[in-house]
């Protein structure tokens, strides 16, 4: 018996630690691993000298027969280590929950925040004071209600802290994101609570406690004691979250380099003041998001892989790119869109200048924007991370733009006639983007790659580039004829006895299943001629543009297969299912 509390860890706290360990091992950073140790060492040394206190006054005791022998300050190594075990389960999953959530999106300050959250706050500002002060009355006042009272006095103070400093920030947060993870490993804790106290492996002074029970042997002051703990954990996770995302979405105020990010770092960032945020860039980033998760599934969940200021200015390049295309695509007449086409040409003259012009003032671009494009756009031209990009792919962008521009039904020859059409078009509005986010890898990694290594990068992700446009253009065939524009290049199409007017006409033909599947044979011919390439790229960044890769390719792969589901957003557009996506996701940072 005298291992009793060991075998709790090992039937109860050890399994799904295990198990979340695994299913979050590809997903894991060294980021992610400083937060998680950070709160294990805060939980350990903030809750020794309470639990000890406990322990040496008999609130809380354990029969000899239960506990291994070994102890701190009287408290039992099971019981250390229980400190350690409950933080690691609940940060895990709240980061496994997290990844997805690009926290920059949700700070906030006063101003921007609504009514409704200040009442939210002000409120739980006002429970926990009231609770800190009835807690000491229960303390000074002794007998059954010192447990309850104790519990109160020494959590709800750190509680405080974190909800003062990120109250507005954590209301903004999903709900399921924080919530989850508190009351999840509450209910088991709970349980397993249950069953030590009916086996007496731990047990409360009976002149200490209120004698009320949530169920069985559960007390009520156990029961508030773990969802105040796991509160407590994960309320931390979110205040170093909000440190990090400060440091991440205002690299003007923070200029740090990724060595230099450092504990005294996060917490300059996370005493910041909130009316100092530059909200104009906040919004930009919520707006850049939406556009992301409301137009590519696969890219949006890729990007919750990439690390920090990286993921942050890859959405901004989307967003621009998206923005410019539904621009054009928007348009009612060619005219008017050869006229944004005109503008968007101006605004990456402004920004980059020429060979006999510099580059414009900020004042000069914001100007232009302001008075030349639609206000739901601007946010994307202002925080187009330009300075740290060429200028040539944008601008071999918009000639891709053109050419959506020249399909013109009288016209009996589109302007995709042969394969080296084909190819020039997907150079232009996809590998040129390709091109751009590698810029960014470049920039932001810590690991600097010869000159020689970029290049060849940069070729192959060009060619990738090829691959993943024909990948959505032989998905796109019925949304595209639609819109009476067929891609297929026109000689394809000539062999099959076809013209472009006859996809139009019917794009669900048996003749065009067969053009789709040639088209995505060249596909994965590019995609294989440069996959083997991307073993060149920095660790820290390979895994999530291989995730990034991977995710849109198996688009691919069930049109091949024939296993795609419609989309719920786009008429014509099959989809790769939720479920396979995150397993191509998980493999393939497995195999990284």
């Amino acid at each position: 018996m005298a291992y009793d509390y060991a075998l709790v860890h090992l039937k109860y706290t050890l399994p799904p630690a295990g198990l979340l360990t695994f299913i979050l091992g590809p997903l894991l950073t060294k980021l992610d691993l400083y937060k998680t140790f950070t709160l294990i060492l805060v939980a350990f040394f903030a809750t020794l000298p309470w639990d000890s206190y406990l322990v040496r006054n008999g609130i809380w005791t354990y029969p000899p027969d239960a506990i291994a022998g070994p102890n701190l300050f009287g408290v039992p190594a099971e019981e250390l280590f229980f400190f350690v075990i409950q933080t690691y389960i609940t940060s895990m999953l709240y980061i496994l929950l997290n990844k997805p959530v690009l926290h920059a999106q949700f700070l906030t300050n006063k101003e921007d925040s609504l009514s409704k959250s200040h009442r939210i706050r002000t409120s739980g500002q006002i429970l926990l004071v009231g609770s800190i002060i009835f807690g000491s009355y229960l303390v000074r006042d002794g007998g059954e209600g010192t447990y309850l009272g104790l519990i109160l006095i020494w959590a709800c103070p750190f509680v405080l802290l974190t909800w003062t400093l990120s109250g507005f920030f954590l209301i903004r947060l999903p709900v399921v994101c924080i919530a989850t993870p508190i009351i999840i490993p509450t209910i088991y804790l709970w349980i397993i609570d249950e069953l030590a106290l009916g086996r007496g492996t731990w047990a409360i002074s009976s002149g200490t406690k209120l004698g009320w029970r949530l169920w069985g042997s559960l007390e009520l002051e156990e029961a508030i004691f773990f969802l105040a703990t796991n509160a407590l954990i994960v309320f931390g996770m979110v205040a170093i979250d909000r440190g990090l995302a400060v440091l991440y979405a205002f690299p003007e105020s923070f200029p740090h380099d990724r060595e230099a990010l450092s504990p005294d770092l996060v917490i300059k960032a996370l005493l910041t003041d909130p009316a100092k945020y530059d909200m104009v860039r906040v919004r930009g980033i919520r707006e850049g998001v939406e556009i992301l998760r409301r137009k590519s599934r696969s890219f949006y969940l890729a990007s919750s892989v990439f690390p920090g200021r990286l993921r942050i200015d890859l959405v901004l390049l989307y967003s621009f790119c998206r923005v410019a295309d539904d621009l054009i695509d928007d348009s009612r007449t060619e005219t008017e869109a050869l006229a944004w086409i005109k503008k968007l040409t101006k605004y990456l003259d402004l920004v980059y200048g020429s060979e006999d012009q510099s580059p414009s003032s900020n004042q000069t671009i914001d100007n232009f924007i302001q008075g030349d494009f639609p206000e739901e756009t601007r946010s994307a031209l202002k925080l187009l991370p330009y300075k740290l990009l060429p200028r040539k792919p944008f601008y071999d962008l918009l000639e891709g733009f053109k050419m959506d521009l020249s399909f013109n039904q009288a016209d009996p020859m589109f302007p995709i006639k042969d394969g080296m059409d084909l190819e020039l078009y997907a150079h232009r509005v996809a590998s040129t983007v390709g091109e751009l986010c590698l810029w960014l890898v470049f920039h932001h990694c810590e690991a600097k790659l010869p000159h020689d290594k970029e290049a060849i990068l940069v070729v192959a992700a060009q060619t990738m580039g090829h691959a993943l446009q024909y990948v959505n253009i032989a998905r796109d065939i019925l949304v595209d004829a639609e819109m009476g524009r067929v891609y297929l290049p026109t000689n394809w199409l000539k062999e099959e006895n076809l013209t472009p007017k006859d996809i139009i006409k019917d794009p669900r033909q048996p003749k065009v299943e067969k053009l789709r599947q040639k088209l995505l044979r060249h596909a994965f011919t590019e995609y294989e001629r440069s996959r083997a390439t991307m073993t060149l790229l920095p660790a820290e960044v390979r895994g999530p543009l291989i995730v990034a890769v991977e995710s849109y390719m198996e688009i691919g792969r069930v049109l091949r297969e024939k296993t795609g589901v419609p989309s719920k957003t786009r008429r014509g557009r099959a989809t790769v299912p939720r479920s396979r996506r995150v397993w191509v996701a998980w493999k393939n940072l497995l195999a990284e």
